[in-house]
């Protein structure tokens, strides 16, 4: 009758084999995680429609104020628009860079998270 194998030589063998083998570098991105591309078309749209809300928010509030009805939402809401198509262009152009160390998540060369260099 055949032994059984020892644990203890097969614990030792697989300990090697998982050296020699190396262990498989984790591809690193932005935040952690990749996101989709429907993902980051509902963040862009948000970040648009929050950039005329709070345009138009502002914009209706300063006309309330002052009773100048409807030259400061004029005004604010075309501000806002720019703002959100301006933000969401940063967004967009960030898609299209490759995510590597320099950037370090987002931060700019020469800063480390939590410390200033």
């Amino acid at each position: 009758m055949a032994q059984e194998p020892d644990p203890a030589r097969l614990r030792a063998l697989e300990a090697r084999l998982a050296q020699v083998k190396g262990k498989p570098k984790p591809e690193k991105t932005e935040s952690g995680k990749a996101f989709s591309q429907g993902e980051m078309a509902w963040r862009m749209v948000i970040e648009l429609v929050s950039g005329m809300l709070l345009g138009l928010s502002i914009g209706y509030g300063l006309d309330y104020l002052f009773d100048t009805q409807p030259i400061f939402l004029v005004i604010f809401a075309l501000l806002g628009f720019a703002a959100g198509v301006r933000v969401m262009l940063k967004t967009a152009s960030s898609m299209q860079m490759p995510p590597d160390d320099t950037t370090r998540g987002g931060l700019p060369p020469g800063k480390d998270e939590g410390k200033d260099v």
